[in-house]
């Protein structure tokens, strides 16, 4: 492609956004097409939204799937998107209280109790969504899985109210979040992008100090999730070690010394080899 080329094509795409036009190939026209097919676009969008980019898409053609991909011993499928999403989000966006009832773990049920609604939040661990919201009485942080929720509707509050229950939550899901450095040994420096990829889930920035030749990795995660933060880091095995988190050192740790146990290595030896590995 020559320069011209490409200051024509920057241009053309710079004016298409300020006037809020965005280009569609047909490859993704095609794609949306057999989305739309799926039984969970029904929960997704409302049903004059849905008909109105059936109509829209009625000249493309949806690639013919049937026949060739064949999935085999698969498990029950798991509907990513919820039926609640869009109702709850709704709530969310308008700032209303809440008036739920759900159940708990041990099947009990929890009939109409009043709180905010902060935010929907996607469990990658767990493959679950979740509301996060604030219970009035009593008062308490609730993470309620939306397969537990048996209804919910919207609860006039004041905007003045609503703005400081919102606060409450941040500041309680400040208190809840961790920090990690996952430095990338540099042997793998041309790794970086399917490093970045395992960690594409968390809030994260990249630093490179040109001295060692390293790139250091700075993640922030909830608390709960450190079990999954973990889980990544033994998928990326020898090209990341965790630089600064003394829990997730101690749990490397404790990773490596079983995996050494099973080969004989004990005791001293195998502190040796755990402090090398971490």
């Amino acid at each position: 492609m020559s320069l011209f080329e490409k200051i024509t094509n920057y241009g053309i795409l710079a004016r298409l956004q300020e006037s809020g036009v965005v280009p569609v190939t047909t490859h993704e026209r095609s794609w949306l097409k057999t989305m739309l097919q799926h039984p969970a676009a029904a929960d997704a969008f409302t049903p004059g939204t849905l008909e109105k980019l059936r109509q829209l898409l009625s000249d493309s053609e949806a690639p013919q799937l049937a026949g060739m991909l064949i999935e085999k011993a698969g498990s029950a499928e798991k509907q990513v998107y919820h039926p609640l999403i869009r109702r709850l989000r709704s709530l969310i966006r308008s700032d209303q209280g809440i008036r739920i009832s759900y159940r708990i773990k041990d099947g009990s049920l929890h009939e109409e109790h009043c709180g905010y609604p902060y935010k929907l939040e996607y469990s990658m661990v767990k493959r679950e969504w979740y509301l996060l919201w604030y219970r009035f009485r009593p008062r308490s942080f609730m993470a309620t899985k939306l397969d537990n929720i048996v209804s919910v509707s919207g609860n006039s509050l004041a905007p003045d109210k609503a703005e400081a229950y919102a606060a409450t939550v941040r500041k309680l899901l400040d208190s809840r979040i961790r920090h990690a450095v996952i430095e990338v040994i540099p042997e793998f420096n041309n790794e970086l992008s399917r490093i970045l990829y395992a960690f594409s889930c968390f809030d994260k920035s990249v630093t490179y100090q040109e001295s060692s030749d390293t790139y250091r990795i700075r993640l922030s995660y909830l608390a709960d999730e450190s079990e999954y933060v973990l889980l990544k880091i033994r998928f990326l095995g020898k090209r990341v070690r965790a630089a600064e988190n003394a829990h997730l050192q101690a749990r490397m740790r404790e990773t490596a010394a079983k995996a050494l146990a099973r080969y004989g290595i004990s005791g001293l030896n195998a502190e040796e080899h755990t402090e090398q590995s971490v």
